[in-house]
């Protein structure tokens, strides 16, 4: 598959997607957001792709909705009319994010992002679908609506299952006056830890390998299952865990890893 504003490639049950809008930090224009309503597409259909990583060209990760085209001299005109763009009528939007991430295009394979440079805006968008983030040592994370006259709702909504609340609204009202380094954002479990930017993709492959060599439906169900228990109480989660349980059982992996466990052989596991 060939896109203008990513790149996109399989390999081994790997999927790896990286924004490659460079030249504007690879901020989302409308392009981006079609291009990556077809990845995500095409990775939930593709029964080969068991992780996808996401990652990012240049020095930044991704500053959010690309304000050169959200904000055109029309949209602004329109604006002050009262008529905003996105709004066909008051009861309807036209979120710009609805396609950027996985969980909005229900595409329930595993993403581990991978974060250099700025993180910001709509790209919590992406980053609040994730399964983790691992961040390299240069990364920073900020929420810029408010100081620029917006209203900060969609992006720091997308991340309150990712951060404390005092600190996302801390993030959201202070906006571009303050970022949040790599070091912090992994003491808060924002992130999950915090790499030389050299082996950012080396430490985020490792991951990714991983996962796509486990079995696809406990890995799935285990997504399912606990994406489920951030949106109910304790009690129903404890509940439906059965359900997730058995329908993500496989009776051949299942064998296999009784066959593995009872060899006495273990993985060569890393601490982190």
């Amino acid at each position: 598959m060939s896109f203008e504003t990513l790149l996109y490639r399989k390999d081994d049950g790997i999927a790896w997607l990286s924004l490659n809008r460079p030249q504007v930090r690879n901020a989302i224009n409308q392009q981006m957001q079609d291009e990556l309503r077809e990845v995500w597409h095409d990775a939930r259909y593709d029964r080969d792709v068991r992780c996808v990583v996401l990652t990012a060209e240049g020095d930044h990760f991704c500053t959010g909705i690309d304000r050169a085209e959200a904000v055109s001299e029309s949209n602004n005109e329109a604006m002050a009319r009262g008529d905003y763009p996105g709004y066909p009528t008051e009861w309807m939007y036209d979120d710009p994010g609805r396609d950027v991430g996985p969980k909005a295009r229900d595409c329930w394979k595993p993403v581990v992002a991978a974060v250099q440079g700025q993180a910001c805006g709509g790209a919590f968008y992406m980053l609040g679908e994730v399964e983790f983030i691992i961040a390299a040592d240069d990364a920073t994370f900020f929420e810029p609506h408010v100081t620029y006259g917006m209203t900060a709702a969609f992006e720091p909504m997308q991340m309150l299952s990712k951060m404390p609340f005092q600190e996302i609204m801390r993030m959201s009202l202070l906006g571009a006056d303050e970022r949040m380094s790599a070091e912090r954002a992994r003491e808060i479990g924002l992130v999950t830890e915090v790499v030389p930017r050299d082996e950012l993709l080396e430490r985020v492959g490792w991951a990714a390998r991983v996962i796509a060599d486990s079995p696809a439906l406990a890995v799935q169900g285990t997504m399912r299952a606990l994406w489920t228990a951030l949106e109910v109480s304790r009690h129903q989660a404890i509940e439906l865990a059965n359900l997730f349980t058995r329908i993500g059982s496989d009776a051949e992996a299942f064998a296999e890893g009784q066959r593995r466990f009872q060899s006495g052989k273990r993985p060569e596991w890393r601490l982190r």
